[in-house]
C-alpha cells in the first residue's frame, strides 16, 4: 500500500548544476533502476541520431506534415486529458470524437477534479483546459487521418517521475490531483516539452499553412509553460521544479539544455533561454523518451502502449 505524499513549498531553494543532472544519470542507471523499472521510467543514452527525424526528412513534403500533426495530436491528447481532469474532473469525451486511423480510443488511468485552493490558479487550470481541448479539435480538423487517442496514464507514470526526481520516498506515491501544488508541479512536467517539441518540429515543416498552425500552438504552449513556471516559484516550490528539470534533462540525452526556474542565487528564471534568448529545440526521439519514461524510446510512462501514428 502507497502513501499518499503531497508537495509543500521548500523552506530553501537553489538551482540544481550540471553535476546534479550527471548524478541522476548515474543514479538512475544504477541502484535506483530495479525500483523505477516495473513503473516504466529507465536512463536515457545520448540521442546521437534521431532516427524519428531521419526517417521524416526522406518523406514527401505534404505526407509528412501531416504525420508531425499526428505526432502533435498525441501529445496534446495527453495535455488535454490532464488539464480536463484536474478543472473539471472529466476528460475528452465521446462528443469529441476521439476514434481515428489505426484504432479505437485507448482508456485514461487515473485524473480527477482538483480542489483548488486559490482562485487565480483554478481559472488558470480552466484556461488551459479549453485552449488544449481547442487543440486537440484543430488538429482533427487539419488531419486527413486523424490518430485515436490511445490510452493514457496519469497516476503511476507521475509516481514514476516523482520518484525518480526524489519529490516522493521510494515506497511514496505522488497524486498530481491531491492538491493545486502538485497539480501545477505536474504540469511543468509537460508544458516545457511541448514548447520544444513544437520549435523542434519546425523546420521539418513544408506547408507555410500548417507552419503558421504550428507557430500559433507553439505560442499558447509557452504562455502556459510560462505561467506554470511564474506560479511554481511565486509558491516557492522551485527546489522541486528544478528536481523535475534535472530530470527531463537526464532522460532526453547527454546535452544539458533543460532549466529550472531558479538560478545559482535563487533568483528566478521564468524563460528558460539561451544567450541570443531563444528557447531550445528537442527533437521526435527526445519528447518520446521523456513522456514514454525510458531510454529506448518504447512504450512505456504516460504513454504505456505507445503513441498512435508513423513517429514512434
Amino acid at each position: 500500500m502507497f502513501n499518499r505524499l503531497s508537495i509543500v513549498p521548500a523552506s530553501t531553494s537553489s538551482r540544481f548544476s550540471t553535476p546534479r543532472r550527471r548524478f541522476l544519470q548515474q543514479a538512475l542507471g544504477g541502484i535506483g533502476i530495479a525500483g523505477l523499472a516495473h513503473l516504466g521510467f529507465m536512463p536515457n543514452a545520448a540521442l546521437a541520431v534521431d532516427p524519428t527525424t531521419e526517417g521524416l526528412r526522406k518523406q514527401p513534403s505534404a505526407k509528412r506534415d501531416q504525420d508531425i500533426l499526428n505526432f502533435a495530436l498525441n501529445l496534446e491528447y495527453l495535455e488535454a486529458e490532464f488539464y480536463l481532469r484536474a478543472a473539471t474532473g472529466q476528460g475528452l469525451t465521446v462528443a469529441d470524437d476521439i476514434s481515428g486511423e489505426g484504432g479505437t480510443p485507448g482508456e485514461v488511468t487515473g485524473g480527477r477534479a482538483v480542489n483548488f485552493d486559490t482562485a487565480a490558479i483554478r481559472d488558470y487550470a480552466n484556461e488551459i483546459a479549453a485552449d488544449e481541448l481547442a487543440h486537440v479539435r484543430l488538429l482533427r480538423s487539419a488531419l486527413k487521418k486523424p490518430v485515436p487517442r490511445v490510452a493514457i496514464d496519469l497516476s503511476a507514470s507521475f509516481t514514476a517521475a516523482a520518484r525518480a526526481a526524489g519529490l516522493v520516498g521510494p515506497t511514496e506515491e505522488f497524486d498530481a490531483f491531491a492538491n493545486e501544488s502538485n497539480f501545477l508541479l505536474a504540469a511543468y512536467i509537460f508544458e516545457d516539452v511541448g514548447v520544444t517539441a513544437y520549435k523542434g518540429a519546425a523546420p521539418l515543416l513544408r506547408s507555410n499553412a500548417i507552419l503558421e498552425v504550428a507557430a500559433g500552438l507553439l505560442a499558447v504552449e509557452a504562455y502556459h509553460a510560462g505561467l506554470i513556471r511564474g506560479v511554481l516559484f511565486s509558491k516557492g516550490l522551485g527546489t522541486q521544479a528544478n528536481a523535475i528539470s534535472d530530470l527531463r534533462d537526464a532522460v532526453d540525452g547527454d546535452a544539458d539544455l533543460d532549466q529550472g526556474i531558479l538560478n545559482t542565487d535563487s533568483t528566478a528564471n521564468i524563460v528558460p533561454t539561451d544567450a541570443n534568448g531563444l528557447t531550445f529545440s528537442r527533437t521526435p526521439g527526445q519528447v518520446l523518451n521523456i513522456v514514454y519514461l525510458n531510454s529506448a524510446g518504447t512504450p512505456g510512462g504516460f504513454f504505456p502502449a505507445g503513441i498512435a501514428g508513423k513517429i514512434q
